[in-house]
């Protein structure tokens, strides 16, 4: 059965709230030398990509605010490129870049769902 567009939506908002849980207190030091935290923040990264991957194309058009082509992109580095990780970019992603899209997310997704 297809999945709707809005489970999508939900899947990256949860997955960008679980990367950021996965890191919560700690210090990029800390993050590298954790290779749960760096497994799982890698992996919600991973979800984030491929959920954003299904969204439609006009939902993504019309919220030109949410950057789906580089949130793909990682998906497709992380997941391709799985033996190179830079875990800075990884490390900046959750602290610098999942927060604002959690923000831009929340509204697209029922507040019962999310």
């Amino acid at each position: 059965m297809p999945r709707e567009e809005s489970e999508y939506l939900l899947d990256m908002l949860l997955a960008a709230r679980k990367a950021l849980s996965f890191t919560e207190g700690m210090s990029f030091a800390d993050f590298e030398r954790d290779e749960r935290a760096v497994f799982s923040a890698t992996k919600a990264i991973e979800i984030v990509g491929e959920a954003a991957a299904q969204v439609d194309r006009g939902t993504r058009q019309a919220h030109p605010d949410i950057p789906w082509r580089d949130i793909i992109a990682m998906r497709n580095r992380l997941v391709h490129a799985y033996f190179e990780i830079n875990l800075e970019l990884v490390w900046r992603t959750v602290c610098h870049d999942l927060p604002g899209l959690i923000d831009r997310l929340e509204p697209l997704v029922p507040p019962e769902a999310g």
